[in-house]
């Protein structure tokens, strides 16, 4: 297939496709990638948009026995797009970013591998299981994004992988019943043995002592990855700080919220209202302008 010359208004028009469907996905993320500056911005729309149609393949079940293939599917027309090949809005827009910044396909190709790994049964024996998969399916976003933000720094690629790892860790704690009802469980099997915590306990939503302990022990864990995670933002081009510090921000108060309410996150949906998550960005995106509140 020979490579395909997109006209500036077919870019464009690209662009704008992928940003709609971002705002659509996620709020959390769209009012974060908003504070970029306008090319950075569409270029994580872009890349935001193919992670989440990976996820949406795995998680949607609507291609049942056919998600292994679409994930296949996805990875050659990543390899199209990056060739210029790339036939649709989505392609065109993440084929022109993939060609203006240094972004190593293979992160995108490792959040499809992530993908797989729920296809092929979500599982995990041990922690060190679970963060390869976290890796996978988060810290490789990250380590794409930050091509986009900018760095100097070569220690800016171990914080990303470790904020990575903490914003996912945080999101398998907040889903642990969703996830037990379409038969993943994200967490350590020896770690839930070592607590005494069964996986019928867990469906039966009973929370137990031994429930509360090991929940305790998990969210120190992703504090732990996500203060380390925090030592990426002074490396990030100035101007691109905001957006990562917004996302950590709002993960960092989900981890707070699990706390506040006594690590009961089978009975209690552990989340934030959508004014509580304006506040957050905007005090964040006012700080990054040097504007206080005493």
């Amino acid at each position: 297939m020979p490579t395909i010359t997109a006209t500036p208004e077919q870019i464009s028009r690209a662009y704008k496709v992928v940003a709609e469907s971002t705002k659509a996905a996620s709020s959390n993320f769209y009012y974060a990638f908003v504070t970029l500056p306008p090319d950075k911005r569409k270029a994580v729309y872009a890349g935001y948009s193919f992670c989440r149609m990976a996820d949406d393949i795995v998680d949607n079940g609507e291609l049942g026995d056919q998600a292994g293939e679409a994930l296949n599917s996805l990875k050659t027309k990543l390899a199209e797009a990056y060739a210029g090949r790339g036939v649709g809005d989505m392609w065109l827009a993440l084929g022109h970013t993939l060609n203006k910044y240094p972004i190593n396909v293979q992160h995108l190709l490792d959040v499809v591998d992530g993908c797989q790994m729920d296809l092929d049964g979500a599982t995990y024996e041990t922690f060190d299981d679970l963060k390869k998969y976290c890796k996978r399916v988060a810290s490789a976003t990250g380590l794409a994004l930050i091509e986009v933000f900018g760095y100097d720094d070569k220690r800016a690629v171990d914080y990303a992988v470790d904020l990575g790892i903490a914003l996912q860790l945080t999101n398998i704690l907040r889903d642990i019943t969703e996830d037990l009802e379409i038969g993943r469980v994200y967490l350590p099997a020896n770690e839930l043995a070592e607590y005494g915590v069964s996986i019928e306990d867990i469906r039966s939503k009973k929370v137990t002592p031994e429930f509360t302990r090991f929940m305790k022990f998990q969210v120190e864990r992703a504090r732990q990855y996500l203060q380390s995670g925090m030592r990426l933002f002074p490396l990030l081009d100035k101007q691109s700080r905001s957006c990562p510090e917004i996302m950590t921000n709002v993960y960092e108060h989900l981890l707070s919220k699990i706390e506040k309410n006594k690590y009961d996150v089978l009975n209690h949906r552990t989340g934030l209202s959508r004014f509580q998550k304006l506040l957050l960005i905007s005090g964040v995106w006012l700080r990054s302008r040097g504007i206080r509140f005493v």
